[in-house]
């Protein structure tokens, strides 16, 4: 039988002084930390190297903010502050302004030159924004199917938005001049009589929305292009399979899919159809007879035409809240369609 080994020790002297030593060890290092704690900063020559360099970049931070601030204080915040304390006076803008409160307010709800403004303005809406995005809605189904020179047809379409509405203005006063303008040129050898076109009352604000279609349509086209390129095509594949037709893929699955889209759409161009001003003043200036005359032309000629400058910022803060309702209106709309589809549906005898 083979001999066991002998286990191998320490002497009990040596554990005592390794004992001692790791609680010598121990102790060092506790009177290490609370010497750090008591006096660190005294004794951390790197602590007080890096508090400066701390501050060196918080000042180079705001050195790069404050030129910002500053702009968006001047020329945001500060000008709306005071325009809304301008709404409450008589204030011609040369002479010190009088305190009149909701006088302003009050003289606008009788005015006829701006309901006749407001009218206007819902008018040229109303027509404005269902066609640019039915019309653009049409090209991008259109454009979106491979034909030759697509890319060619897809910038021709778009190239009149990029194009400021100053210069459209005065490139339209041109072509549709009652005397001299191209477009009687072209009716009178068709055996047309000439039209007065932003000369006539009636015709003028609905020129003004031709004018603005030719020159919107192509937003709408460029962003229902993306979105189409963006709907699934196994969607698509799936519904073909079931037998959906052209109409049947347009209303149940692109329609669908392009809904947020639609709506983004829809406030973008109410909003920019509210706010028109820039064609109105280059092209007819109101008229004529204050037909084209629309809420943003009125605060411009109220303010700085006629000099009644509190006037026109009652008048500029009663379209303010009109967008404001107009956005938040279509924004419960699009939420009580997005909680309406992310609604489980229940079959019929289910709960059978």
């Amino acid at each position: 039988m083979p001999r066991l080994p002998t286990p191998l020790t320490l002497p009990a002297g040596d554990g005592r002084k390794g004992a001692r030593r790791d609680g010598q060890q121990t102790h060092d290092q506790d009177r290490d930390r609370a010497d750090h704690a008591a006096g660190a900063g005294e004794r951390d020559p790197g602590r007080r190297r890096r508090s400066p360099l701390r501050r060196g970049e918080t000042a180079t931070a705001w050195a790069f903010i404050t030129p910002a601030v500053l702009i968006i204080l001047g020329l945001s915040v500060i000008p709306v502050a005071w325009s809304v304390l301008l709404s409450f006076q008589a204030s011609d803008l040369v002479t010190p302004s009088r305190w009149v409160g909701l006088d302003n307010y009050r003289a606008l709800s009788q005015d006829p030159n701006f309901s006749q403004a407001v009218r206007n303005t819902l008018l040229y809406t109303v027509l404005y924004v269902p066609l640019s995005i039915g019309i653009g809605l049409a090209l991008a189904l259109v454009l979106n199917r491979r034909i030759r020179l697509v890319g060619l047809y897809r910038t021709l379409i778009f190239v009149p938005f990029v194009i400021s509405a100053t210069a459209q203005g005065v490139l339209f006063s041109f072509i549709l001049d009652p005397e001299f303008g191209a477009a009687n040129s072209v009716l009178n050898t068709l055996g047309i009589s000439p039209q007065g076109f932003l000369t006539d009352p009636g015709q003028a604000l609905l020129v003004l929305v031709a004018i603005s279609l030719w020159s919107g349509t192509g937003f709408c086209v460029v962003v229902y292009l993306a979105a189409l390129q963006d709907v699934q095509p196994s969607l698509i594949e799936a519904a073909r399979l079931d037998g959906a037709g052209r109409w049947q893929l347009l209303r149940h699955v692109t329609l669908p899919a392009m809904t947020p889209v639609s709506v983004f759409l829809l406030v973008w161009q109410t909003i920019n159809a509210l706010q028109v001003f820039d064609l109105v003043y280059v092209t007819t200036k109101g008229g004529p007879l204050g037909s084209t005359t629309v809420i943003v032309y009125f605060i411009w000629e109220q303010a700085f035409k006629n000099f009644t400058a509190g006037y026109g910022a009652a008048a500029a803060y009663v379209l303010a809240v009109a967008l404001g309702l107009v956005t938040v209106g279509l924004r419960l709309v699009r939420g009580r369609e997005q909680r309406r589809s992310a609604r489980p549906v229940r079959l019929e005898g289910a709960g059978k």
